[in-house]
């Protein structure tokens, strides 16, 4: 693993330590395969946390047992000191917003619209309001729509507000996800390979957008390959190999680390007792996925890979 460039951004916001996100434990089984294997990993208030490893190493199956797309076979996820429903709707309810590695856009709906349906958790108009379109109902639209529009502004999508979806640039659209992601309002973001595809100044804009969303107080957790990325963005980084947390620490503590160098060159980690020849680096059998968005956005049979 080679040493990384810092890129001279001072994060201005600093972790106050305060616990956020705590999983215990974390088991998730598929039949006779086990895909994560008793992960703890917490996240403090005002952290960006790096979560890396290998192909099929679990980490986005992981990411699924944060967010209540998967029920842990044991363990716990819990947030602000509460258990975690194994509700994706209601994760987000509770404060947990993501986005994916693949594009999960409403491709035919405005950006602003896009924007609007991540406000769905926040809203308290039911069918019966909509259906009057009442004074409150108004208000509530106009409050939603102001907001969405300031995400755009944050996001600097403002100027494509009513350009439909499926006609953003590539990394316009990871963008956009995020700012949907935003209009939840989450005190945690999980971010799925944000990078992804992207050229060097895009990564950097995404970089600059990251620091510039925990200096709004939201933590994020982030799983990413772009190690220069990671390393220059994280307070802290967890490694996952073959389903396990082999290492975290700080980015210069976790890339100088033999096993983290190992695990990269393909070189074999020690299994505990008991794990061997169950399932060391066949997660990727698991990726076969159904998800339902936490946006509001549903994704049936969409092959999401493990990295």
């Amino acid at each position: 693993m080679t040493t990384t460039e810092t890129t001279g951004t001072a994060p201005a916001a600093q972790p106050d330590g305060t616990p956020l996100l705590h999983a215990s434990g974390v088991i998730m089984r598929f039949g006779g395969l086990t895909a994560v294997r008793n992960v703890d990993l917490t996240v403090n208030s005002g952290e960006i946390v790096g979560l890396i490893g290998p192909n099929g190493a679990g980490k986005t199956t992981f990411f699924n047992c944060l967010t209540g797309l998967y029920v842990p076979t044991e363990g716990s996820v819990s947030y602000r000191g509460t258990v975690l429903p194994p509700k994706p709707h209601l994760v987000t309810k509770a404060g947990i917003a993501r986005t994916f590695q693949n594009i999960r856009l409403f491709a035919n709906m405005t950006v602003l619209e896009n924007v609007l349906v991540g406000r769905h958790t926040r809203t308290r108009e039911g069918l019966l309001s909509a259906l009057i379109r009442g004074p409150r109902y108004h208000k509530a639209e106009a409050r939603s729509r102001a907001r969405a529009m300031e995400l755009l502004e944050f996001t600097g999508l403002a100027g494509k507000a009513d350009h439909l979806a499926r006609n953003l640039p590539y990394g316009e659209q990871r963008k956009l996800e995020i700012a949907r992601a935003l209009a939840s309002e989450p005190g945690l973001l999980l971010l799925d390979e944000p990078t992804a595809g992207m050229n060097p100044q895009e990564t950097r804009a995404t970089e600059e957008l990251v620091f510039a969303i925990r200096d709004q107080g939201i933590a994020v957790l982030v799983i990413e390959h772009d190690m220069r990325f990671i390393f220059n963005l994280c307070d802290r980084v967890a490694v996952l190999v073959q389903g396990q947390k082999l290492i975290e620490g700080t980015s210069d503590v976790v890339q100088s680390d033999d096993r983290v160098i190992a695990a990269y060159l393909g070189e074999p980690i020690a299994t505990t007792e008991g794990d061997a020849g169950t399932d060391a680096g066949t997660d990727g059998a698991t990726d076969a996925e159904t998800d339902t968005d936490p946006d509001g956005g549903s994704a049936a049979g969409e092959q999401e890979n493990d990295r």
